[in-house]
């Protein structure tokens, strides 16, 4: 049974338990790689759900998503102007929509959350630049983890690097990443901007889904009537990108990744910390 820190509420699994997350983090990556190879102009977001459903289904996996809070599908997929939690339906994709799909898997008990953004067939150059900031923002955060260090250290890295861009983005500091573990969300927050230095501490067996959401205007947002779908308030896209990652004695483990993040962790000279693959 995993223990739970009790001044802060934090689960800390053991070296066990977060081999069984990277279990669940695989399943989510094969799904998210399948359902964005699968989209194209015409093509439905409900057709996209459903292959992402069935790659979770057939991996013996069940989707985190599916039923969590009444949600209805397996996967919040939110295009153009939708920030997160888009909810999949009859809407046909088009040639240069912009989409992000975020999915979760539970594998033994254990959960993975992941988010990727896509072009439908030939992007725009500012769609395309915006979800290369938000990914790239999403690994500043993830490589700013340190055993020791604190929760405001990803925030301020995150937040530091979309600074830093030339073009200025919106950061959605309404929504924030989470901790994960036995359920698919639990403390700590996890915000994309704050203070380095600042929040919980960052100890062994923490598990946190990091996953900035920037957009091409102003980060303001409002949700719709179905009480899910997030979306701008002045019509700007939005990007939204995510992994679920923990730091271990030898490093940083991407749990969500295929290659558990080495190859990103490399180009930021961060150290790679595998338990087992």
């Amino acid at each position: 049974m995993s223990r739970f820190k009790r001044r802060s509420g934090i689960e800390i699994k053991t070296p066990e338990e977060l081999v069984g997350m990277r279990r669940a983090g695989l399943v989510v990556a094969d799904a998210l790689a399948t359902t964005a190879t699968a989209v194209k102009a015409g093509i439905t977001t409900a057709e996209l759900d459903a292959v992402a459903a069935q790659v979770i289904c057939s991996s013996g996996a069940t989707p985190s998503f599916l039923g969590y809070l009444g949600y209805p599908a397996t996967t919040c997929i939110s295009v153009n102007n939708e920030i997160v939690h888009g909810i999949p339906g009859p809407r046909v994709l088009a040639d240069g929509d912009t989409i992000s799909i975020d999915c979760g898997a539970i594998v033994e008990g254990w959960h993975g959350d992941s988010a990727v953004t896509v072009q439908v067939g030939t992007g725009s150059a500012e769609a395309t630049a915006l979800s290369e900031a938000t990914r790239l923002a999403m690994w500043h955060g993830i490589g700013a983890a340190r055993l020791g260090g604190r929760i405001g250290d990803i925030s301020s890295a995150i937040e530091d690097y979309v600074d830093s861009l030339a073009t200025a983005y919106g950061i959605v500091a309404d929504y924030t990443g989470h901790g994960i573990g036995s359920a698919m969300h639990q403390p700590p927050d996890v915000p994309n901007v704050g203070r380095a230095g600042k929040g919980p501490k960052i100890v062994l067996g923490m598990a946190l889904a990091i996953e900035p959401m920037l957009t091409a205007g102003e980060p303001d947002n409002s949700v719709l009537g179905d009480d899910w779908t997030v979306v701008t308030d002045d019509g700007s896209i939005a990007c939204h990108w995510e992994h679920t990652m923990t730091v271990t004695e030898q490093g940083i483990w991407v749990l969500t990744s295929p290659d558990g993040g080495e190859a990103m962790l490399a180009r930021l000279g961060v150290p790679f910390g595998p338990l087992a693959d």
